[in-house]
């Protein structure tokens, strides 16, 4: 045989194959049956409000300095457990005490102008009291009597002025004073230490706004989640909720809280408003740990052996006539909904309430429902090949 009648025999017999292959391989199409089957369960059923939050001590105290200076010394470090009054930080006495020092000087000196202005009384006042001895027996004019008794007053005025700056004295010193004990920095109460932010020889600066040198937690044996919570859902959050949360320290554990209260405050991001929740939560082995991120779950309802379906049997409708479909919309309440089951060779409408709606499952009531009844819901979307022209060489 030669080449030329074997390329005009194979030719056509490639182009077959190659049309049967694309046959073949055509687009999907989409089919669909009617329906399938699943039956009516009893069981316990619950509705949770998610959300994420982050856990933090119950009762956090920012330590910080009323006074400008160096860090001299440091007492408390990361961790370390501290008692109420415990010295923790010493900022640098030395200029707090020169000024202590000129200011008692100051006092001192005050006390010493009060005393000379005192003397000063006493004398014209016997000055005045002379005068006037001699003025009743007509020995001195009117006006040298007039003129030791302006003497006389003015050096009482002169003493009540003394006395003011003593007082003024007396209150810088005592300022000073106050600036001074400020620089032992105390713990305010017992807990332990979860941030240092200053070292030894740091200067802080108190002039706008007192520094933070030490975080303290209380007790981190009681911790709390703050979570947010989307506005769609708060109006279902409540005190007294049990709360189920997971962290990415501990994927197998489940931790239980329970609600504390609904702050009122929104928090707007991106548009999307939240409201925190507080979540009290025990942790007496100390697992948590401040700054978390927690998985929450919020039990906003709970229902236990009730009738339950799923969601999809709620949405099944049947290919029926619109009429006649319509004609039993128009009978259903408010607060009804349709389920069908089987019967027969067609399918039965029952007319059913709803209540919880939990993760998978739907909690149902009517007179006219079994545990264990066959319900139809949507089949699921099958797909399979079809032939372009119903013909297949291979």
């Amino acid at each position: 045989m030669t080449t030329k009648m074997i390329f005009y025999i194979g030719l056509p017999i490639a182009l077959l194959a190659a049309v049967g292959w694309w046959m073949q391989s055509s687009p999907e199409a989409e089919t669909y049956s009617g329906y399938t089957e699943v039956k009516v369960r009893r069981d316990d059923i619950t509705s949770v409000v998610s959300a994420t939050g982050t856990l933090n001590p119950v009762n956090t105290v920012q330590v910080g300095s009323q006074v400008s200076g160096s860090i001299a010394e440091l007492h408390a470090d990361f961790n370390d457990r501290v008692r109420k009054n415990q010295l923790v930080a010493q900022i640098d006495p030395a200029v707090f005490r020169a000024k202590l020092a000129e200011a008692e000087a100051n006092l001192k000196s005050a006390e010493a102008g009060a005393e000379k202005a005192r003397v000063s009384v006493l004398d014209t006042k016997r000055e005045l009291d002379r005068q006037n001895n001699l003025f009743k027996k007509k020995l001195v004019a009117e006006n040298v009597r007039d003129a030791a008794r302006f003497e006389y007053d003015s050096a009482r005025v002169e003493y009540q002025l003394k006395q003011a700056e003593i007082a003024q004295a007396d209150a810088v010193r005592q300022r000073e004073q106050v600036n001074l004990d400020n620089t032992s920095i105390y713990a305010p109460i017992d807990g332990v230490v979860i941030s240092r932010d200053v070292d030894v020889g740091q200067t802080v600066a108190a002039s706008l706004q007192a520094p933070t040198l030490f975080t303290i937690a209380q007790d981190l044996s009681q911790m709390q989640v703050e979570a947010e919570v989307d506005e769609a859902y708060i109006g279902e959050v409540n005190e007294g909720q049990s709360v189920r949360f997971t962290v990415f320290a501990y994927p197998g554990r489940k931790f239980e809280g329970r609600v504390a209260q609904v702050r009122l405050q929104p928090v707007v991001e991106s548009g999307v408003v939240k409201y925190n929740s507080i979540i009290r939560v025990d942790n007496a082995d100390l697992a948590l740990k401040p700054g978390m991120t927690a998985t929450v779950s919020i039990l906003v309802a709970e229902q236990k052996n009730v009738l339950q379906v799923p969601p999809s049997a709620l949405r099944f409708v049947p290919d029926w006539p619109e009429e006649k479909l319509a004609a039993l919309r128009r009978d259903l309440q408010t607060d009804q909904r349709m389920l069908w089951t089987p019967e027969g060779n067609g399918l039965r409408p029952i007319k059913v309430t709803t209540g919880i709606i939990g993760d998978r499952y739907v909690e149902v009531n009517s007179d006219e429902l079994r545990e264990g009844m066959v319900v139809a819901v949507p089949e699921k979307r099958k797909t399979e090949r079809k032939q372009r022209f119903g013909l297949s060489l291979f």
